[in-house]
């Protein structure tokens, strides 16, 4: 069932929720030319223990900047960590001991490398029943929050046995899962902010992504990460249309990122369809810019990706070429990341594509030209901080004018990458909005799918912004 609000109604909400943020740090880098590894995918304990990753990490570290991990705190079923009792006091699980995720930490920092926490704040599952959350001590407090910290809409109030709820209704979608939050709680948000703090100053995490932030009002990511001040935070708004994943950057107070579920969309339907055109938007309705958030405004706070673990086993899977698809997230603005079940079966040919996004300093404020879209082929000329990249996706064999065979430093089925470096380029600026957004809010209850942490709408982008 979808609620749909009145227009005028989600404008005065926006206006109220939106924090007074403007003057703070950003949620995410400006020109920045890192590119994120996802580093696991569903039910890879074994493959991705911490101890496993750690012995990964001179190879890592040459081509990978930030590298995500799951949520590493004890969980109800003791699996992937999306049902978390603990936050402080107890992160032994199935992908190691505690020691070992402390110590593949600073293995990492010590190459450069930040290791970024999924952070699973929407809900949280009890010891021994529903609604039973430990009490944890950290930094000489006691941690804890009561049934007046979960949602009174949350499905515990209809059940036998279990405490009820006293929390305010949610601010977002409901999970049938966990308990859902209240976080307009004073004292969960206490709890949350200490707990963001202890995973960067303690643990020595370098970021977050905020796991199913569709589940309560935006305004609390940005709250939690102006106290905790994160250089990386990144959200999972699992949904394909602009607009809504901009209205929940913005609610943030542009103190967090997004994954860019629309780019994603717009790959899957090109390779899908073979129509290279679907992987152009217009920018201001008028100029030719790869799709997604990347394409308007937004590059900065845009984390590209092909595949993850939750739509790497639904019905949003992508199945087309892989490396093609790669290639042009890799050849856009935005931090890219990429899917370990990608990088595992081609690493050779990523690494070269990384290679060639690093040797011309493409970063996610980089300007585009997009100098071909046609069925067969998506050709652009993008800048970077040390030279300009040239990319080609699709089977036509046309090549960019000024580029030679020398310049190529990446080639496949379907794509090929072109560098020219010529010393410092001036960081562009992306194109700045210049009307109104368009403001849309619909609320779904209800049961998630099993196989994902965040539902999301068959709605797309538009073609143009």
């Amino acid at each position: 069932m979808k609620r749909i609000f009145p227009r005028a109604l989600v404008l005065a909400a926006a206006a109220v929720l939106a924090p007074a943020m403007t003057d703070a740090a950003p949620g995410w880098p400006a020109n920045y030319e890192g590119v994120m590894l996802q580093g696991f995918y569903w039910d890879s304990y074994t493959d991705t223990k911490w101890t496993n990753l750690e012995s990964q990490a001179d190879e890592l570290a040459e081509n990978f900047s930030l590298i995500w991990v799951p949520n590493s705190a004890k969980s109800a079923s003791g699996y992937m960590g999306y049902d978390p009792v603990y936050w402080f006091t107890n992160h032994n699980t199935r992908f190691g001991t505690e020691t070992e995720l402390r110590k593949m930490i600073q293995t990492f920092k010590a190459k450069g490398v930040g290791i970024i926490e999924d952070v699973v704040i929407n809900h949280r599952s009890g010891k021994s029943n529903w609604t039973d959350f430990p009490a944890e001590t950290w930094n000489g407090k006691t941690w804890h929050i009561g049934v007046d910290g979960i949602c009174s809409t949350d499905e515990v109030r209809n059940t036998a046995g279990q405490a009820k709820p006293t929390g305010a209704p949610d601010t977002g979608e409901d999970f049938d899962g966990s308990r859902d939050l209240d976080h307009t709680n004073a004292n969960v948000q206490e709890n949350s902010k200490a707990y963001c703090k202890f995973l960067l100053e303690d643990m020595g995490y370098a970021g977050f992504r905020y796991d199913m932030v569709k589940g309560y009002a935006g305004r609390y990511v940005g709250m939690y990460n102006e106290y905790s001040a994160p250089e990386f935070s990144v959200g999972e708004y699992w949904d394909g249309n602009y607009d809504a994943v901009k209205t929940w950057i913005e609610a943030t107070g542009k103190r967090s990122a997004a994954f860019d579920f629309p780019f994603k969309y717009a790959v899957n339907e090109a390779f899908a369809s073979g129509d290279m055109t679907k992987l152009v938007w217009k920018a201001n309705g008028t100029t030719d810019q790869p799709a997604g958030m990347i394409h308007f405004a937004y590059p900065q706070y845009a984390v590209t990706f092909i595949d993850n673990h939750d739509t790497a086993r639904d019905g949003s899977k992508f199945t087309g070429n892989v490396l093609a698809a790669n290639a042009f997230m890799l050849s856009c603005p935005g931090t890219p990341c990429v899917f370990l079940s990608h990088w595992k079966a081609n690493k050779a040919a990523i690494s070269a594509m990384i290679a060639a996004r690093k040797l011309a300093g493409v970063h996610n404020l980089s300007s585009v030209k997009v100098l071909k879209t046609s069925r067969d082929c998506y050709m652009a000329e993008v800048s970077g901080s040390k030279g300009t990249l040239a990319v080609k996706i699709g089977p036509s064999m046309d090549s960019p004018a000024g580029y030679t065979a020398s310049d190529i430093k990446a080639t496949g089925t379907d794509y090929c990458i072109w560098v020219k470096t010529s010393g410092a380029v001036t960081p562009p600026q992306p194109p700045s909005a210049t009307r109104s957004p368009y403001i849309s809010l619909t609320i779904k209850t209800g049961p998630l799918p099993t196989s994902t942490t965040g539902a999301h709408p068959k709605a797309h982008g538009p073609a143009s912004k």
